[in-house]
């Protein structure tokens, strides 16, 4: 299988513009759509040559705090040798434009799009852009909650269009997930996968659940329920759930729709605020330093 994902280019809107737009933020949820994503709101990072990005999640107290999420914009020629400087920090990228050449442990990969690449804590990677087009690419970044007598991840790189999805049972393949991580292997604290939806399929149900949430359109269009309100979203909005907000979606085609999930897995809660919450953290840190 091979897609188109979308991605964003910036520049700016003319001065005919009207203001109104779909963006808002709440105390449950987030929705930014693809027309915010313009040159005045993008970042740039220490390490990071010819690059620029746009933040689109980021932990926030009392509302979404396991996780950032970036859209990256690499130009010819550029990217890090120097990409992550927290040494608890795992990542996920995945490519939708361009190619990314990932150098991690040694070892060499060619990321296209659909490319996905899972990078555990203290990993020693760097990134370039060695082709001629435009690299773009989201990284979606994680302290990672060690626990004892479980190793750390290893170094993961796939393509979503070598993997078959995973059908949800009874719906006759309508809904499906792609998941790069096997759901059984406890090492990992958070999964990102690609979920699909056909023309007129649904989650039939409210899911209210722990898990946080940044879903990023890569293609199609939809009616999604968050918390008490339907929004529209098409192929390059960003929604951006905290724990607990109830959410369903209706895809109502032509084609399909499809989007970028981040959720946290697979740990207990903690039970106190700061460092004390995961003390394995401070072995990662002596370790590193």
């Amino acid at each position: 299988m091979s897609t188109k994902y979308f991605a964003p280019s910036g520049g700016h809107p003319g001065q005919e513009q009207l203001l109104t737009d779909r963006a808002v933020f709440t105390d449950a949820y987030a929705v930014i759509p693809k027309g915010t994503m313009r040159d005045i709101v993008t970042s740039f990072l220490p390490f990071w040559d010819d690059t620029r990005l746009w933040v689109i999640s980021r932990p926030l107290s009392g509302f979404a705090e396991t996780f950032s999420q970036y859209i990256m914009e690499v130009q010819p020629g550029g990217g890090s040798d120097r990409p992550e400087i927290d040494a608890e920090a795992e990542g996920v990228l995945f490519v939708v434009e361009g190619a990314a050449t990932v150098t991690a442990e040694g070892r060499t990969y060619e990321l296209t799009p659909g490319g996905y690449a899972y990078l555990p804590p203290e990993s020693d990677w760097t990134l370039r852009n060695q082709g001629d087009e435009i690299l773009r690419f989201h990284w979606i970044r994680k302290a990672y909650e060690a626990v004892d007598g479980l190793d750390t991840p290893d170094i993961l790189v796939l393509n979503e269009n070598d993997i078959a999805p995973t059908k949800m049972p009874g719906t006759d393949g309508k809904w499906a997930t792609t998941r790069f991580v096997d759901p059984s292997d406890l090492r990992h604290d958070m999964h990102v996968t690609v979920v699909t939806f056909e023309p007129g399929a649904v989650i039939p149900f409210l899911e209210t659940h722990v898990m946080e949430h940044g879903l990023y359109v890569l293609e199609g269009k939809a009616v999604y329920r968050l918390n008490n309100d339907w929004v529209e979203v098409e192929a390059g909005d960003y929604m951006w759930l905290r724990a607990f907000c109830p959410q369903a979606c209706y895809a109502g085609g032509p084609g399909k729709f499809r989007y970028l999930l981040y959720k946290d897995v697979n740990r207990h809660m903690a039970l106190r605020p700061g460092p004390a919450a995961y003390p394995q953290h401070s072995r990662l840190r002596a370790a590193a330093e």
